[in-house]
């Protein structure tokens, strides 16, 4: 019985993206971890991952008595996502990475469609009471580098009097160093590198994006989806889509993953047990509007993968990263309809009953805020190490309480 009740616990991973940020597997190790989720970072995007490059890295994880659970992410080319011409060649390079994982036995795949960036925050070092940092999101912030420094063509018009006055107030008063900081915050929301988005290129990308209607993405997802998946189930490999972070519109861009309609069209236009989802209530849990546990439960049987983290919102739009059992999203809620999802599993012997989960950023606090510049935002050590323990408890208590 006891092994039984351990076999049914969500698989708990930690992402990691090299000794250079921070965080060695060696410490990883340490939480009792026993999944990593990487990915081969230093491949340029649109190029086939290396059989030998895949191994080498499986190799240095498993050397720490570790797997690699989950790749994350396999990055989506921009000729895929605005539906350029060349599309077909960076398909098939994607399909040969997909082949070449699952020669090494990695069938979990999480991949993002997001437009620019891989996500949207405005103050990377967002000081708690606790004296602990966050990630932090502002819609005054966010419009004012919309309106002052990415200059977006028309787009005072796309926003009320008053918000424009108060982001038009918000930047005059920002210092030279203010405004710097706030530009380097939206231009490094590229996980794994350190490097900044050049602006120029953000503006360029931002242009070409602004002409594609939301329409327009959903098909270019769909042609990419019904590309891959047919080959992706022929070699077991499930993937995994993201959210978009933040679940709403950013400097006029449309977001196509970001609610219930969104996720049921893109799981519908290729039905397939290798078409799933990543479940991030951090993500989806930015808007009020999304209903976390109705998602679980209606499209539970697609999640191949779990991000666990909170975030607390505010009336005018804003949020923050808060600790994992705090904030504003119901994640005990989230925790037993993710636990109901498994035993429905093992009930019908269908899918994955260990659903692979991490936690999904964390708070930079103690020692680690002696060496925060090490990491890449969001991806302490400590603050995601207590992530882990305070989700690994309420799972339990959430087992205890259904009795199994």
């Amino acid at each position: 019985m006891l092994l039984i009740l351990i076999m049914e616990y969500l698989k708990k991973t930690f992402r990691w993206f090299g000794p250079e940020f921070g965080v060695e597997l060696a410490d990883i190790r340490q939480l009792g971890v026993e999944g990593i989720v990487a990915a081969c970072q230093h491949v340029p995007v649109g190029e086939v991952w290396p059989v030998e490059t895949i191994t080498a890295l499986k190799n240095e994880i498993e050397a720490h008595n570790m797997e690699w659970t989950v790749v994350e992410s396999v990055n989506i080319h921009t000729a895929i996502k605005y539906g350029l011409p060349e599309r077909d060649r960076y398909i098939s390079n994607y399909i040969k990475t997909l082949k070449n994982l699952a020669e090494n036995g990695i069938y979990d795949v999480c991949y993002n469609f997001m437009q620019l960036i891989d996500w949207t925050r405005t103050d990377l070092d967002y000081i708690l009471p606790t004296g602990a940092s966050a990630l932090r999101y502002s819609p005054i912030s966010a419009a004012a580098f919309d309106l002052f420094i990415l200059k977006r063509e028309n787009a005072k018009e796309t926003y009320p009097e008053k918000a424009y006055q108060e982001a038009k107030s918000y930047f005059e008063g920002l210092s030279a160093d203010g405004k710097k900081k706030l530009e380097e915050s939206i231009l490094a929301g590229m996980p794994g590198s350190r490097k900044l988005i050049a602006l120029d290129e953000f503006k360029a990308n931002h242009a070409t994006v602004l002409k594609i209607s939301k329409t327009q993405l959903q098909e270019n997802l769909s042609y990419f989806l019904n590309a891959i998946i047919p080959e992706a189930e022929k070699i077991g490999v499930r993937m995994a889509v993201h959210p978009d972070d933040p679940p709403f519109s950013v400097f006029g861009v449309p977001r196509i993953v970001s609610n219930y309609d969104e996720i049921k069209f893109l799981l519908e236009c290729c039905p397939s047990p290798s078409n799933g989802l990543t479940f991030c209530s951090g993500s989806l849990g930015a808007s009020a509007d999304n209903d976390l546990v109705k998602i679980v439960e209606d499209f539970g049987d697609k999640i191949h993968f779990i991000h666990l983290r909170n975030v607390a919102r505010s009336e005018d739009g804003s949020f923050y990263e808060a600790e994992h059992l705090g904030g504003s999203v119901p994640i005990d809620k989230v925790m037993k309809a993710i636990v109901e999802q498994q035993r429905k599993r093992e009930n019908n012997g269908s899918g994955v009953v260990r659903i692979p989960m991490r936690p999904d950023h964390g708070h930079v606090l103690l020692d680690d805020k002696k060496r925060q510049n090490e990491f890449y935002s969001g991806y302490s050590l400590i603050g995601r190490a207590m992530g882990l323990a305070q989700l690994s408890g309420l799972e339990k208590g959430v087992r205890l309480g259904l009795n199994i």
